[in-house]
């Protein structure tokens, strides 16, 4: 039966917090009961998402190309991706709901081990722009197999997607089980507050920092999805088009709003030249001349978006686009060259269509310079010297990343996702995720009417010896 719930408005005026208390509230209630924990309740909760998408997916889709994602692919893939991995984890989650194994000392023989994971609690789930369903209904589907109560706080940015989402979430799931809400910086400061069994985080470094000092007063575990300026490395010995074609398509596709984009191209200084070359091409071939009105090419999400990225644009260094309009939400795909590492570009993680691309004689040196930096979510190598992708892959710390691609690692469900250092804390996707939204309870379970002597007074060197016993696997 659909139910209705307070939600916030994603005006600066919001709605009173005793709503979402009374939500919270009725999530613990409802959790304390032990109803989401067996089988059947969770694989419940997937059938229900993913009928919610399925029966709704062109107006989802039309919501997301309304908020930015004008590239047909994108909004498309958005809604197809979220009911595939959800799919996958209904397929699955038998399976990870098994007892945990583990080997116990051989004396132990008449005793046995019984492990599960059991869920947390109310988790909260907060939702970035640029995943408008994937990086929102993914980590709620994680939490809603692991036994977990939902509450969604969702992006005020995305005002077409969240009027779908607030309408039917009520309709196909009931408030204790998955509920959401949206509110401003000042609401989501007040929802931090309360004592949330586990906090699930998409956002910026600065939202992660906030997040992990609000989830200190509770001593809440999180997993924070961050991100950074990701590396992409090009060798002398690289395929230079093929590179360039992927490095364009992966700093541009969703118009560069996505966590994993390569944030800048490191290309050894004996190719350089050819390698722009090559990036100017791959921009036309993917974008047209005029990929304004180039229906695969994305929005930025809002004009002041469009504001912040063009003023970090140097006009004297840049070699294809750099032409935007705030009103229409557009910023051309931009390539910046040559870029050196005090630009102010290279500042921070860019989050859009600008590709800044610096050169390198030493990789050696080179390594040493990204090693100063903060650890970026995604890095990328491309080269066909094994032994440069092996002092890279072995060197550098990032969250995860490929050998001669950009991005599609994280389309892949079974793979783990998650940064590391600055660019985020823990890892989901898949049985990952499950992992991530349970805790891991090991029972050891003893005959009522067999002792272990050895640990009870009065000691004897036979007793001590004894101990040695719990070592023998």
């Amino acid at each position: 039966m659909p139910h209705t719930i307070m939600a916030f408005d994603a005006s600066p005026a919001y709605s009173d917090m005793s709503a979402v208390r009374a939500l919270f509230e009725k999530q613990k209630a409802y959790f304390a009961t032990d109803a989401t924990k067996p089988y059947d309740w969770r694989i419940d909760q997937l059938h229900r998402l993913s009928r919610m998408l399925s029966e709704n997916e062109k107006r989802f889709s039309d919501a997301a190309k309304s908020d930015f994602k004008t590239a047909l692919q994108e909004h498309v893939f958005g809604v197809a991706a979220s009911i595939g991995s959800i799919e996958a984890t209904k397929k699955q989650l038998e399976k990870w709901m098994e007892p945990l194994e583990a080997p116990i000392p051989k004396f132990l023989i008449t005793t046995g081990h019984k492990g599960n994971r059991e869920p947390y609690g109310v988790t909260l789930i907060i939702c970035p722009f640029n995943g408008p369903l994937l990086l929102s209904l993914r980590p709620a589907a994680a939490a809603l197999s692991a036994g977990n109560t939902c509450l969604m706080k969702l992006s005020g940015a995305l005002t077409a997607t969240n009027e779908v989402l607030l309408e039917l979430i009520p309709k196909y799931f009931e408030p204790e089980a998955l509920a959401a809400i949206t509110g401003d910086i000042d609401a989501m400061a007040e929802i931090l507050r309360l004592p949330f069994d586990f906090i699930f985080l998409t956002g910026s470094v600065g939202a992660g920092k906030a997040v992990m000092k609000a989830a200190a007063e509770h001593l809440t575990p999180v997993l924070l999805e961050l991100g950074g300026q990701n590396p992409a490395i090009v060798d002398e010995t690289a395929d230079l088009p093929d590179a360039a074609r992927k490095i364009v398509w992966g700093s541009m596709a969703w118009g560069g709003q996505w966590c994993t984009s390569p944030g800048y191209v490191a290309v050894h200084q004996s190719v350089a030249d050819a390698f722009v070359g090559a990036c100017k091409e791959a921009v036309v071939d993917l974008y047209g001349t005029d990929p304004r009105h180039n229906p695969d090419y994305s929005k930025i999400v809002s004009s002041a978006a469009v504001k912040k990225l063009a003023s970090r644009i140097d006009p004297d260094k840049v070699v294809h686009g750099g032409d935007f309009d705030e009103s229409a939400r557009y910023l051309a795909p931009t390539i910046l060259y040559p870029v050196a590492w005090t630009d102010r570009i290279m500042d921070d993680e860019i989050f859009g269509p600008i590709l800044p691309i610096l050169t390198y004689s030493s990789l050696g040196e080179l390594i040493a310079k990204i090693k100063t930096l903060p650890k970026p979510l995604a890095g990328y190598v491309f080269s066909r010297n094994q032994q440069t992708v092996d002092r890279v892959l072995r060197s550098l710390s990032f969250g995860g990343g490929a050998v001669n691609q950009t991005n599609i690692f994280l389309f892949i469900e079974t793979m783990p996702y998650g940064g590391v250092g600055a660019s985020g804390l823990g890892h989901y996707y898949g049985k990952y995720g499950f992992d991530a939204l349970t805790h891991a309870k090991s029972i050891l379970v003893s005959p009522a009417d067999v002792a272990i002597d050895h640990l009870f007074p009065p000691y004897t060197d036979e007793k001590v010896k004894a101990l040695a016993q719990w070592f023998d696997y």
